[in-house]
């Protein structure tokens, strides 16, 4: 099975030409040309991420310390941005390699098979809160031990709000990140989704409506 890159490049002729190399080394690419949050279900099938930084929409460093919230997926960093507080600022929030515009297409495919070929230091583990457990790996969800089967827009709705225990997520960003863009739909098609995932959950009051503001996951979280 192919090790599967996400690349997130807003320059097409840069985004073309990296996409290209990884495809003919027998990587699987999906490439997105505009900044957004990797929800938990992404972050999971994926085996590394090639991120620019200075991208329409969501900026780079965003989503990167978005994703270590939850995961442990590599992140190589490729970005014009050379300046040593900018590189340093991403590796301390998380990247793994840092390679710097204008590169050696072979140099990146050798950072890029030198990254997976190294095990990950550690697993994200599973939240718990009560009789609710989430493997964010594993894309799974179990209530007092049965599987919760979820749609993937369900799922990455409750581990956004799991992974933020008691802090309240506006209703804007979960559309903008967790609903397919492609697609008609705002607030009420995300409220119609947030009432099928409660549905589903027993209606135990694990999400809570937080008024005029979005919703917010309840409980004592482990991992």
């Amino acid at each position: 099975m192919r090790q599967h890159v996400l690349l997130i490049e807003d320059d097409a002729t840069v985004g073309r030409q990296v996409a290209d190399h990884l495809q003919r080394a027998g990587y699987a690419v999906t490439w997105w040309t505009e900044g957004c949050l990797i929800d938990p279900h992404t972050a999971s099938s994926v085996q590394l991420v090639v991120l620019d930084l200075t991208l329409p929409g969501t900026d780079g460093l965003d989503i990167l310390k978005d994703v270590r919230c939850f995961s442990e997926v590599p992140v190589l960093v490729l970005s014009a941005r050379t300046d040593s507080s900018y590189k340093t600022r991403a590796l301390r929030l998380g990247a793994d390699d840092f390679v710097s515009k204008p590169f050696w297409p072979d140099e990146l495919l050798a950072r890029v098979d030198a990254r997976l070929r190294r095990p990950l230091l550690r697993r994200p583990g599973p939240i718990e809160a009560g009789p609710l457990r989430i493997d964010l790996e594993a894309a799974a969800v179990h209530f007092n031990g049965e599987p919760v089967h979820l749609t993937a827009v369900e799922f990455g709705i409750l581990a956004a709000l799991a992974v933020r225990p008691g802090q309240a997520v506006t209703r804007g960003w979960l559309v903008d990140n967790h609903l397919d863009p492609h697609r008609a739909g705002g607030a009420r098609t995300l409220d119609v989704h947030v009432s099928r995932l409660r549905k589903k959950l027993g209606d135990q009051g694990i999400i809570e409506t937080v008024f005029g503001i979005g919703y917010r996951f309840r409980g004592s979280v482990t991992s």
